[in-house]
């Protein structure tokens, strides 16, 4: 039987890149493979400073979470729009879409997870106020990203671990809780989880 394993990143160790069209700068989490294109699935911190095109990821689906300012539009070519308006706010879309980022009132932080449209991924955002479930089968990597406040993991077979806010935590064959400080307050940690599952072979 596989061992569960939680790997951590702290945001501090996160690799500053530009983008891909050059209009802005993101910060790299993971890339899978780490080095090289084309990449499986990536992570990234993206900081944006002035409104402008987004690049084209045609082989990729995106997810983008709002994690700090007030909030932009997306808007894509035939006149659909998106928009993220407050942190934790998540939207999805397809990486061929010509994307034109509108910030709505300043710079923003946004998180985001592209994966190859060969694999499977599901995410979601969760607000919780003592603990909640978390866990990863087999064949599947869940990635846990908390957004405005920091949280312990715990996991079976594993010590516990200290997430700060954006620190990433992926978690393979396993299962346990995220769970909020004893001393914190009633306010609800939010956090990202997404979980990966490569159709196409490792």
């Amino acid at each position: 039987m596989q061992q569960s394993k939680l790997q951590i990143i702290r945001k501090a160790c996160f690799t500053a890149a530009p983008w891909k069209n050059g209009g802005g700068i993101t910060h790299e989490a993971i890339r899978v493979p780490a080095t090289g294109d084309p990449f499986r699935w990536r992570v990234s911190v993206a900081h944006i400073d002035v409104s402008g095109p987004f690049s084209e990821f045609a082989d990729y689906n995106r997810k983008m979470v709002l994690l700090q300012g007030a909030g932009i539009e997306l808007r894509f070519g035939g006149g659909a729009k998106q928009m993220l308006r407050q942190v934790g706010d998540l939207i999805e879309f397809d990486g061929a879409a010509s994307a034109y980022c509108e910030l709505l009132q300043g710079p923003c932080v946004d998180l985001n997870l592209m994966v190859m449209k060969a694999d499977s991924v599901a995410v979601r955002v969760e607000r919780f106020i003592e603990s909640l479930a978390i866990g990863a089968a087999h064949d599947e990597t869940t990635l846990i990203f908390p957004i405005d406040r920091g949280c312990t993991a715990d996991i079976a077979a594993e010590k516990s671990v200290s997430l700060e806010p954006w620190d990433l935590a992926m978690l393979s064959h396993g299962a346990g809780y995220l769970r909020r400080p004893a001393a914190s307050d009633s306010t609800a940690t939010t956090v990202f989880l997404a979980t990966l599952k490569l159709m196409s072979g490792e």
